[in-house]
């Protein structure tokens, strides 16, 4: 019996964990493409869901996360984007559903969690055009008088912060020192993915080959139009970059962990932007013994709980 044209196809890349190509250009992705569905009524920790379409052209949606009752309160507004490299996950899987929900729970936060094109069929700068069209859709609503009434009602636009993790992280760093659609409180950067061509602090000897290893390999599938690890959009600290002293808000707060491979690069960014002369308040929380996304995979941990605290502390002082 011949093998089928799926037994026979070759591996042409991948990123570990995450996804393969093969030489027929079929893409495989390993984790995450599960989809939860949003629920209007209130669910345990009294958030309601709902998913609304921001960008109808390229069919790109957000899911909405607001606590209940809301009542006529105006409450912090959290723009959310999911990590993944890029490249896997979503706003609506499960892992990231559970998250944003606890997180908007704890914070007593309007969350709106964005949904962006995912490479490598949509490689950079893809992600960074949809996370800014995700942001002139959020601004529509300063007036009161956008499209979701949710926004309308409920999001202090005076209170509003830019949040996510690893790539999401990325994105928001990038999204902040670009021209912003209406002013920012502040930006949260949960293990964000920011490398670079030569490596510093524990990268050096780093236990887990294969983490490093990832870190190094991600940017240049992402981006095949450059693919270098020190452009500045990976490497927020390259000599060629804009630097951090333009960040677009007042308040920063870096979560890191002590086992990531990323977390010397989340040192850099706090130091860099606490000495550059950038006019703000920078913080920087560490989590003892954990590793990259510690808090999607472990949720019901103690440590996962603390860091959800301080994210709702940062969004409400």
């Amino acid at each position: 019996m011949s093998s089928s044209s799926t037994d026979e196809r070759k591996l042409a890349k991948e990123i570990p964990g995450h996804i393969r190509i093969y030489d027929d250009g079929t893409v495989e992705r390993l984790r995450d493409t599960d989809v939860v569905p949003p629920s209007i009524d209130a669910g345990p920790g009294g958030v309601s869901t709902k998913d609304v379409v921001y960008l109808p052209e390229l069919n790109l949606s957000a899911r909405l996360y607001l606590p209940q009752p809301a009542g006529n309160r105006k409450l912090p507004l959290v723009i959310y984007f999911h990590g993944g490299g890029f490249c896997v996950a979503s706003a609506f899987c499960a892992k990231y559903h559970r998250y944003v929900y606890r997180m908007a729970a704890e914070a007593q936060a309007v969350v709106v969690s964005f949904d962006y094109r995912l490479a490598p069929e949509h490689p950079i700068p893809a992600a960074y055009e949809d996370s800014r069209a995700a942001l002139r859709w959020a601004a529509s609503h300063r007036a009161g008088n956008g499209p979701e009434p949710w926004l309308n009602d409920h999001a202090d636009f005076d209170r509003a912060f830019l949040a996510g993790d690893s790539a999401g992280g990325n994105i928001v760093h990038n999204l902040a020192v670009g021209k912003l659609e209406f002013g920012l409180l502040g930006l949260a950067l949960v293990q964000p993915f920011f490398w670079g061509t030569e490596p510093i602090g524990s990268e050096l000897d780093f236990p887990d080959a294969m983490a490093k290893a990832v870190a190094s390999r991600v940017w240049p599938f992402i981006s095949p139009s450059s693919p270098d690890n020190d452009d500045p959009r990976i490497n927020p600290v390259a000599p060629d970059g804009p630097g951090l002293v333009g960040l677009g808000c007042k308040r920063v707060l870096v979560c890191v962990g002590e086992k990531d491979v990323l977390k010397d690069r989340g040192w850099l960014y706090y130091d860099t932007l606490r000495k550059c002369g950038w006019m703000g308040v920078v913080e920087i929380h560490e989590i003892e013994g954990k590793g990259h996304g510690f808090h999607l995979y472990e949720l019901e941990s103690e440590k996962a709980g603390a860091l959800i605290k301080r994210l709702a502390t940062f969004f409400n002082s």
